[in-house]
């Protein structure tokens, strides 16, 4: 008789990570476990805030030192200063968009490296230069077309 073999593909799930926006709008990520007050022991003077905690008028709470970071959920390293006070729109606004720019930095990273490997990879061919007149006139115009082979 013959032999079989047999495999199953398996999805490899994304890594979910523990995201904290810096004072300075950089991102930093953690895959493992890692307590707050572990988290922020470079800052200074500083302390963390769960994301789903900040409300429009709301009062900014520090999480306990204690308590674990969890995978996927978005986290904001503050000054003391603002600990026990209201937040105004122009903070939260403000935060938003640190959050929002540190997040697109990371994406674009992943997106650029991504790119570069679609771009080289066989499934992309370049057809032949083509030139057009226009109007019956002397000038060239060069275009390139590309396309993709579906695999």
């Amino acid at each position: 008789m013959g032999s079989c073999v047999s495999y199953e593909a398996t999805a490899v799930a994304p890594v979910m990570t523990a995201k904290l926006i810096l004072p300075d709008g950089d991102l930093r990520e953690f895959a493992w476990p890692v307590k707050a007050s572990h988290a922020i022991q470079k800052e200074t003077d500083c302390f963390v805030c769960d994301a789903d905690d900040m409300e429009f008028d709301g009062f900014v709470t520090a999480i306990p030192a204690d308590e674990e970071l969890r995978p996927g959920q978005i986290y904001f390293v503050l000054p003391r200063s603002m600990l026990g006070q209201p937040m105004q729109a122009e903070n939260l606004a403000a935060l938003a968009v640190k959050a929002s720019s540190a997040l697109m930095k990371a994406a674009q990273g992943g997106k650029r490296a991504l790119m570069l490997s679609e771009m080289w990879s066989p499934a992309t061919t370049v057809k032949k230069t083509t030139r057009k007149r226009r109007n019956g006139g002397m000038g060239r115009c060069f275009e390139t077309n590309l396309s993709a082979i579906p695999e």
